[in-house]
């Protein structure tokens, strides 16, 4: 079968490497793709942007695709699943109804609330004013949230009051997320360890994926401003077995039921963003309708079942209640990004000391990336992500960044503690 892969950024060079190995795939195509993506047997890249639902809809009538799988999270919130499934198109990924867990972070909390599902105490708010006087009678560290949807950015944990009412007024007023920051929620800052949940959805059928854990913080230490992911690692220590269990029965099944009770039954990539207490509470952060990124490169890494097989199965509504096979290996992926990021930074810079360095246990995927005449160069915040297996984090962290070290552009950043949790 023809596979259509939606987007351009790592999730989608390591989601499209993965499908192209499928022995059921024939070609996948990725649109728009990243350099990284057009350097890859049996990929290519589509000159379509993933707002162009009619462009996109109308290549995968005329190339008879099988199958698109859908990467980032602006198309799902918009509809293109909707839009695919009315000319007739298997597509994989939730509703636009259903994306609203993602797409409006008071959707997401009210709907926790309503069903039980543990979560920070939070209100929302569309005036400005009474964000700032609820302000007045928190305690801080708080989280400021910025309602919709700010590729992962919208989050500041305000550690005074001066910090949370800079954040909301940034927000509301339009000048740090645009119309995202419009309404905000204002939520109990909750002290524990994040970790992802990534599950496969087909309506009752729940499909676990391995556990992961994103380092958001821009620097060592995890401190500095939210970014999309400075790096990820799995499985995710943190999540015991004892934990993982609870995750399903108490946070992942009740979600899942929850929506098909509210009329909005869910197909597609279930990510649950978790903070797992010193006390081994388990609460719901996020929840978003996607793979993550930078999580996708070293669960792809690790994935040793047939992604594609499985989400034509879902597309198709036939899945079966079935559990993946892994690698037993640790993967790391750490970010290289452009200096400056999230906030200002340049693009266009040239790659150097790409050619020749993947292998099968370390892979680059690409994400910020074009090219410019046959040089590849920087075309985004988060540029690569080198990720690499081994067995255990130590080999896995070393092997991830000796490669990164060969790589090199002006302005290249990356934390240098990704894995350190582990210890």
């Amino acid at each position: 079968m023809k596979v259509l892969i939606i987007g351009e950024g790592g999730r989608e060079h390591a989601l499209a490497w993965k499908v192209a190995l499928s022995n059921a795939v024939d070609h996948v195509f990725v649109a728009p793709g990243n350099a990284g993506t057009a350097l890859e047997e049996c990929i290519t890249n589509i000159p379509i942007e993933s707002d162009n639902f009619e462009s996109l809809s109308q290549f995968a009538i005329e190339e008879n695709i099988s199958l698109t799988i859908v990467g980032p999270e602006i198309p799902l919130v918009n509809g293109i699943v909707d839009f695919f499934q009315e000319k007739g198109l298997k597509i994989f990924g939730p509703s636009k109804q259903a994306s609203q867990l993602e797409g409006s972070k008071s959707y997401c909390k009210d709907f926790l609330v309503r069903h039980e599902i543990p979560t920070a105490a939070y209100s929302s708010f569309s005036k400005m004013s009474d964000a700032l006087d609820f302000l007045q009678t928190q305690s801080f560290p708080i989280v400021i949230k910025a309602d919709g949807l700010a590729a992962g950015k919208g989050v500041i944990i305000a550690q005074t009051l001066a910090e949370a009412q800079e954040a909301v007024e940034g927000m509301m007023s339009g000048e740090l997320f645009a119309s995202a920051g419009e309404s905000v929620v204002i939520e109990d800052y909750l002290d524990g360890e994040e970790a992802s949940f990534i599950c496969l959805v087909c309506n009752d059928v729940i499909v676990p994926m391995a556990t992961s854990q994103d380092h958001k913080a821009r620097d060592d230490g995890d401190v500095g401003p939210n970014t999309g992911g400075m790096g990820a690692y799995s499985p995710a220590p943190v999540v015991t077995d004892k934990i993982y269990e609870r995750v399903l029965q108490d946070v992942i099944k009740p979600t899942v039921f929850g929506m098909k009770k509210d009329g909005v039954p869910y197909t597609g990539f279930l990510y649950a963003g978790l903070i797992i207490g010193n006390d081994g509470s388990i609460s719901v952060l996020e929840y978003n309708c996607r793979l993550g990124d930078p999580e996708t490169q070293p669960i792809m890494m690790r994935l040793a079942s047939d992604i594609a097989e499985i989400c034509f199965d879902a597309a198709s509504g036939t899945i079966r209640d079935t559990a993946l096979k892994w690698d037993e290996r640790f993967s790391l992926g750490v970010v290289l990004a452009s200096d400056g990021y999230p906030l200002k930074y340049e693009v266009g810079k040239n790659i150097s000391g790409l050619s020749d360095g993947d292998s099968g246990d370390v892979k680059v995927f690409h994400a910020g990336t074009s090219f410019k005449g046959e040089e590849i160069i920087t075309n985004g915040g988060r540029v690569l992500c080198v990720t690499a297996l081994g067995n255990n984090v130590e080999d896995a962290k070393r092997t991830a960044y000796q490669r990164a070290a060969e790589i090199s552009w002006d302005g290249l950043y990356m934390r240098s503690d990704i894995g350190d949790k582990c210890k």
